[in-house]
Parts: C-alpha cells; sequence; structure tokens
C-alpha cells in the first residue's frame, strides 16, 4: 500500500497498480480500512493538539455544531478524520493540522534584501531563514530600502494566495514622503493615476500628519497591488517623494512591536486567519470563542454531554 499514491498496490513487475485496474477480495478490502484507520485520529483530539481548546472544550464546541469538517457540520464525538487532508474550521476559522507547515513573520531592516541568495553579495534573508530547521522562504518581496511585515513559510499553497495580487490580499504602508501632502492629493490616489505600467489606485490612502515646517508627511496607503515599488512609485507621481517607507499590516498579519530584524512564530489565530484565507474565506475571520457555557452548566455538567462522553469513552481510549 502506497500512502502517497492513495492506496496502489503492486503486481508482479513492481509497477503501481490503481485499485480501479484491480481485483479487490475481501481481504483487501480490510487491509485498506486497517490502513485508513491508522492515519485518523478522533478529530476532538486534533482540536486539542492543534492548539484550539482543551479536549473537554472541543467536545462542546463539537456538540454545539461549531466545527466543520470539509465543508460539513459534524456533531458526533468520536468521528475520526485524517489531519494530512481534512480541512476543519471551528466558527469559520480554519484549523492548522499540518504540523510540518511553518509560518514566521519577520519585521525586514532596511538594507536587506527580498532574496534568500544575492548575487551582488548584499544582506539577503538568509540570516533569518538559516536558524529553522524547515526550508523557509519569502512570501512576497520588500525592496531593500523598504522595512516591514514579510511572511517566511514552507507552505507553498499559502504564498501563491498571499502573493498574487488577484486574490485582492491588502497591504498597510506608512510612507514619510517629503512636503505637505493635500487632501486633494489623497484623492487623486483614490480616483487612480497613471503608470508607466498602467493605471493604479490606492484602496484607501489618509493623511497621519504632517511636520510643523510643513516639509514632510506622514501617509498611510493600503493596496493590493504586488508591483515593484509602486508606492514609491505613486507617491512620486504626486509630487511627494518616499522618504521612508514602513509595511505595517499584510492580509490579516499587523507588525505590531515586532523590533526590526527579529522574527517570531504565528500565533494560533493569525494561523488560522492565513488558512482561512487560503480556502477563500474572509481576510478578517472572526476570533475563536469559548465554549457557551451558562452559570448552571458550569457548576454541573449537562447529562446529555456526560452520557455522549461515556458512550465514547472506549473510542477516546483508542484515539
Amino acid at each position: 500500500v502506497d500512502p502517497a499514491s492513495g492506496m496502489f498496490f503492486f503486481d508482479n513487475s513492481f509497477r503501481p497498480v490503481p485499485l480501479q485496474q484491480q481485483y479487490v477480495g475481501v481481504a483487501e478490502k480490510k487491509a485498506i480500512k486497517r490502513f485508513q484507520l491508522m492515519n485518523q485520529i478522533c478529530y476532538e483530539k486534533v482540536l486539542a493538539q492543534a492548539g484550539v481548546a482543551s479536549r473537554r472544550v472541543a467536545e462542546e464546541m463539537i456538540v454545539a455544531g461549531r466545527v466543520r469538517v470539509n465543508g460539513a457540520v459534524v456533531t458526533e464525538l468520536g468521528t475520526r478524520i485524517a489531519p494530512e487532508t481534512d480541512l476543519v474550521d471551528v466558527d469559520g476559522t480554519a484549523v492548522q493540522l499540518d504540523a510540518t507547515k511553518r509560518y514566521v513573520m519577520l519585521n525586514k531592516p532596511r538594507g536587506v534584501v527580498s532574496s534568500l541568495r544575492d548575487d551582488r553579495g548584499r544582506p539577503d534573508l538568509r540570516r533569518y531563514t538559516d536558524r529553522f530547521e524547515e526550508r523557509l522562504f519569502n512570501v512576497g518581496r520588500l525592496d531593500a530600502d523598504t522595512s516591514g511585515l514579510l511572511v517566511l513559510t514552507n507552505d507553498g499553497e499559502l504564498s501563491h494566495v498571499l502573493a498574487h495580487p488577484s486574490f485582492g490580499v491588502t497591504k498597510v504602508y506608512i510612507a514619510k514622503v517629503a512636503g505637505r501632502v493635500s487632501a486633494q492629493t489623497v484623492a487623486a490616489l483614490l480616483r487612480g493615476i497613471d503608470l508607466d505600467d498602467g493605471p493604479i489606485a490606492a484602496d484607501k490612502a489618509r493623511i497621519l500628519s504632517t511636520s510643523a515646517a510643513g516639509d514632510g508627511s506622514l501617509v498611510q496607503l493600503t493596496l493590493h497591488s504586488g508591483r515593484n515599488r509602486i508606492v514609491r512609485r505613486m507617491m512620486d507621481a504626486v509630487g511627494h517623494p518616499v522618504e521612508d517607507l514602513v509595511r505595517r499590516q499584510f492580509g490579516p498579519l499587523h507588525l505590531g512591536t515586532l523590533p526590526a530584524g527579529k522574527t517570531r512564530e504565528l500565533t494560533t489565530v493569525e494561523r488560522g486567519a492565513l488558512l482561512t484565507l487560503s480556502r477563500g474565506g474572509p481576510s478578517t475571520p472572526p476570533p475563536l470563542r469559548s465554549a457557551p457555557c451558562s452559570p448552571r452548566s458550569r457548576a454541573r455538567p449537562c447529562w446529555r454531554l456526560l452520557a455522549l462522553r461515556s458512550a465514547f469513552a472506549e473510542c477516546a481510549m483508542h484515539c
């Protein structure tokens, strides 16, 4: 049996033969069933291992109908799933079950190029990726003079969703620009301007502050475009060259107080938000709630829940 190809048998020449082309007897069917069960786990245990909640709270979530498996609500405790292939979400927020995937946030400093190897010998991202056991790569790029939020991961599917402009993942930038930016300039950015590679419009734009002397302004721009040096070129086009640029937000992720040049693992909630986005859900899904519980139920567990636990006790021992 070959798990990578989905239950393939081998003929006398040791070539893989799909199940449809083989006669499958009773013994073979039992072997397939045993193999499938070996790779499945009770999904209340999966939720606990994923850090969503304790096993007891996970059971309450399941019974309350807050958990879906492959898009379908499953309220039966003891249901077995395959963490490598099944998709699970709680309250509409995806849950990471594949422990081999890693998601890291980096506050890229200025002077570092967004590449794992630079032909010109400039500082690159290897100083941050080499410390991890997995082979991580960057999602999207920031030019060498721009600092801010960069995602490092080994999840190729997620990387494609975050980086490709067709998915509409927004990025928020804070730009320090020359001169006093007016309301008319902001309106022009929102309306759209023509660049060498085509027109572009900001999704959102606002003035954060202006220096007392009027020789500089702070502007916040929200874009979903992934064009090269797009913020700098937009501000140049309206007569306010960028002096300093920071990306503060990437999709549902916020840079927060992470210092420049530092990395951190994404939290469970952040990973769930990214996975929800990659599966076609909203970019800002609702946070995970704790299981609803009345004062009476806190003092005395519901007899129906106790009966369910008793009924599935034997299954829980083998999960």
